[in-house]
């Protein structure tokens, strides 16, 4: 495996996200991305957090995880359901 210089990483990206036509944003970023699509996968919340290195399960949730507006929709459904008589 070979090992890359993390600023080394971020120039190439920002040089790709230039030469896309892309507005810049922070490298970082991706890992809340990443993170977001993991619980939209349904990656259980121990393991997302072991990946990305946290002590803390609470550190994932409250900072790495933003639910989409079609993740609160799907819940509530889900809840509705329960409470829905047939």
């Amino acid at each position: 495996m070979n090992f890359r210089e993390p600023r080394s990483i971020e120039y190439y990206f920002k040089k790709t996200l230039k030469k896309c036509q892309i507005e810049p944003l922070h490298f970082h970023c991706l890992r809340h991305t990443f993170a977001t699509r993991c619980v939209e996968l349904g990656f259980d919340m121990k393991t997302l957090s072991e990946i990305l290195g946290h002590s803390n399960i609470n550190t994932t949730l409250n900072r790495y995880v933003h639910p989409s507006m079609e993740q609160k929709h799907q819940n509530m459904d889900k809840l509705n359901a329960v409470f829905t008589v047939k």
